[in-house]
């Protein structure tokens, strides 16, 4: 596969920066308002955020190739590569780079650190 088109033949076109970083802020407002409503505070929850944050993102990616913030932006996460599904323990490591704040570095090919690290990339659907 070149790295312009998945394996149906369709064109890849990467994420830009802006549309990446509203998904992840609906992934974020989503984790602490399940919480918020979990628990009924507003404040001093940062650690359950930050699992239920994983958690969703985790998960979503895993079944269905994006988070909940990520499909309502119109994006996926795909395999470099092969343009496919992208293996389980790469997401794992991907979500976990994500709560290190890797996504708001992106190298000069517009592709962020931690989708290099993990031959992933995000593409709108």
């Amino acid at each position: 596969m070149s790295s312009g088109e998945r394996d149906s033949g369709e064109p890849v076109v990467l994420a830009g920066m802006g549309i990446r970083f509203l998904a992840l802020t609906v992934d974020w407002v989503a984790a602490g308002l399940i919480i918020s409503g979990a628990t009924r505070q507003s404040y001093g929850y940062e650690i359950q955020r930050l699992a239920i944050f994983f958690t969703e993102v985790f998960l979503l990616t895993a079944l269905m190739g994006s988070s909940a913030g990520q499909r309502i932006c119109g994006l996926k996460v795909i395999d470099a590569t092969t343009g496919g599904a992208v293996p389980l323990g790469r997401v794992f490591i991907r979500t976990g780079l994500i709560l290190l704040v890797l996504p708001a570095l992106f190298k000069k090919d517009g592709v962020a650190y931690h989708d290099s690290m993990c031959n992933t990339r995000v593409v709108r659907r």
